[in-house]
Formats: structure tokens, C-alpha cells, sequence
């Protein structure tokens, strides 16, 4: 039989996603996702959508769900560019800012790895930083690589430690003459976010999500803020793409959502605040835990591989992330649940190490 894929589609190694098993029910905590629920404004406005309007294209710009993000992170709406899910704007970021024939786009060893799929996608040349042996960025190694710009995880993943936003601001003004991407998915369990410096600098985007801190993971819904040259090249190469990305309904939620600071303040809180009781018991019962900034933890055992870890839970019924990469195939990704979940993922970490 002929084979009728193109030369890439036959040779490129796609993203991988985190299982979701049906097999049985299980205590999920591989893909981050809050576990809490949308706020009431949320689901307010997404019963008060009238269903015969779904007949009409969205708004091409999201404009209402831009002027609601520009209100709740202090910019112009111009400084504003909606996607699909922050996947979907970085992936663009790759065609707008970096050329197939220039230097390449720096980013850590040990990061999203979503990063160097775009890069083998779009024919883009990737300069890779390893972290430090403690597992934190390496900020003057980026600085130094030879690149067309740069992009950083913060919090990073899967490690989950954050940069704070001095040392950012630092960054940024070191590398002016080219672009910094800040890929700021877990920021709302941080709270160091660098949004406010795009006024300050011109090379800076700021990309964030609405699936973990707004508990809006099902919408698949991001934004970037950044300066109106950055977001205009955003907007080229979406118009390149598809012109109608983010959907009526999910324009509607996810105004609704940022709307609503207050609730969510309120439970992410309640993350951090198992993020940290989650840690220590993982540390009592012989875990070295990285000191998170995000809404999981990155563990490893000091007698079991991060595979048998693995497995050992979802033999009992808990998912959590293994990747088996180099420097890091000793650790498990796990999620900070509710603190139900979390109390399960404990009880079957205690049984199997007995």
C-alpha cells in the first residue's frame, strides 16, 4: 500500500499527552487540572448563551474575552491575543518570532516538551540550556546561548519551580534585543506573574491558560499579552491558520471567569496550601520533593524507580506523570488534588511501601 503521509508526518515524534484511562475510575492526578470547580459567574454566563446564536460565527478577535483579560491583568486590549489553549499560541509563537534559517529558540534541558515539538514542526532550529543540577534555571546559560530568542516555563514544568519576578525583570532587560516568550500556564500558584512589564518591554509575551488556575481545562482557552508589534504577528499567523479560533461559548465562560478574581484566589489558596501539607507527607515517608511553585509536585523515592512508583499507583486505582527522559526518570509528576485526593494518593503510597 502506498503510503501518502509527507516526509514529516512519517518522521516527527508528536507531544504526549497525559493517559486518560476509562478502564476504571481512578484518583487522577497526571494532567494538573484544578480540582475545583468553575465559579458560579462561569456558569452563569455560559446558561445565559443563547443556543440559536450558534448558527453565527465568533468573534474573530475575541473581542469582549480580550477587553475582559486586559481589565483583569491592567493592559490595553490591544496588548491582547486569544487562542485555543496556551498550546495553540505557542505554537504560533514559533512562525510569528523565529525563522527556519535563523539562530533558533533557546529553552531549558528539562522543560515543557511540548517546546521542542513546535521547533521540529516548524523547521526551527532548537538551542537547549540544561538546568542547574538542583533542577533551577539556568538564567545566565539562556543569556549567553546564541539564539533568536528564548522561552521559559515559570513555574517551569515538569519541575515546577518558579523564577521570581526580579530575577525575570532582570532577564528581560538582558536580553532586549531579542524576544522573551514567558510561558506562565501555572502562574496563578505562584503569583509573580511578569505581565506588567510588557509596558516596559518590547521583546516580552506573556502567555497564560485558563485550564489551571480558572478550572476551565474542558474550554481549551489561553491569552498572550504583550506589545502591539508582538500581538500583531500573533494575529498574522492565526489569520494564516484559522480565523475563528475561540468559540462563542468559550468567550463568554472565560470573561465571566477572569471576572471573578476573588473565587479564584480563594481556591487556588486551598491548592497551595495541600501543594505544601502534600509535601511534607511525601518527604515523611522517604520522598525528596523540588520545592513547587505550581499546583503539582515533582517527586522522586529514595529506594523506588519513578517507573515502579508509577505503576505501583495505578495499580491501586491514582494516575500521576512518569516521564521516562534523561535526569529526570526517577520522578513522578503528581497533581495536588483536593485534599480527598490527595489523602488517597498517601493511603496507596503508604500500602505498597509497607
Amino acid at each position: 500500500m502506498k503510503n501518502y503521509l509527507s516526509k514529516k508526518a512519517r518522521a516527527i515524534t508528536p507531544y504526549t499527552a497525559g493517559e486518560q484511562r476509562n478502564d476504571r475510575k481512578y484518583v487522577k492526578l497526571n494532567t494538573n487540572e484544578n480540582p475545583y470547580p468553575p465559579s458560579e459567574k462561569a456558569l452563569q454566563a455560559y446558561r445565559a448563551l443563547q443556543f440559536a446564536d450558534l448558527k453565527l460565527y465568533p468573534s474573530p478577535d475575541s473581542d469582549v474575552l480580550c477587553r475582559a483579560i486586559a481589565q483583569a491583568e491592567n493592559v490595553e486590549r490591544e496588548n491582547v491575543f486569544c487562542g485555543n489553549g496556551s498550546d495553540e499560541i505557542l505554537a504560533l509563537c514559533f512562525p510569528a518570532f523565529f525563522d527556519p534559517d535563523g539562530e533558533g529558540a533557546a529553552f531549558a534541558d528539562v522543560t515543557y516538551s511540548f517546546y521542542p515539538v513546535f521547533c521540529e514542526f516548524f523547521n526551527i532550529p532548537s538551542v537547549i540550556v540544561p538546568l542547574k543540577e538542583d533542577f533551577t534555571m539556568d538564567l545566565d546559560a539562556l543569556s549567553a546561548a546564541r539564539a533568536q530568542g528564548v522561552i521559559l516555563a515559570n513555574p517551569n514544568a515538569p519541575t515546577g519551580i518558579g523564577i521570581p519576578l526580579n530575577k525575570v525583570e532582570e532577564f528581560v532587560q538582558k536580553n532586549r534585543d531579542r524576544i522573551v516568550i514567558i510561558d506562565e500556564a501555572y502562574m496563578p500558584f505562584f503569583g509573580q506573574s511578569a505581565a506588567a512589564l510588557i509596558k516596559n518591554y518590547d521583546n516580552l509575551l506573556i502567555v497564560k491558560t485558563f485550564s489551571k488556575g480558572y478550572s476551565l481545562a474542558g474550554m481549551r482557552c489561553g491569552y498572550a499579552i504583550g506589545a502591539v508589534s508582538l500581538i500583531n504577528g500573533l494575529k498574522c499567523c492565526k489569520d494564516c491558520f484559522n480565523s475563528y479560533p475561540v468559540d462563542r461559548v468559550c468567550q463568554a465562560v472565560c470573561a465571566a471567569a477572569i471576572g471573578d478574581q476573588d473565587y479564584y484566589a480563594n481556591r487556588n489558596a486551598l491548592v497551595v496550601k495541600e501543594r505544601e501539607r502534600l509535601s511534607k507527607e511525601l518527604e515523611n515517608i522517604g520522598f525528596t520533593v523540588l520545592p513547587s511553585s505550581s499546583n503539582f509536585v515533582f517527586a522522586r523515592h529514595k529506594n523506588l524507580s519513578g517507573a515502579e512508583v508509577y505503576r505501583q499507583l495505578r495499580e491501586r486505582g491514582v494516575l500521576v506523570r512518569h516521564f521516562d527522559r534523561p535526569r529526570i526518570s526517577q520522578f513522578c509528576r503528581i497533581t495536588v488534588g483536593s485534599k480527598e485526593q490527595n489523602d488517597a494518593l498517601l493511603a496507596a503510597l503508604r500500602e505498597f511501601l509497607r
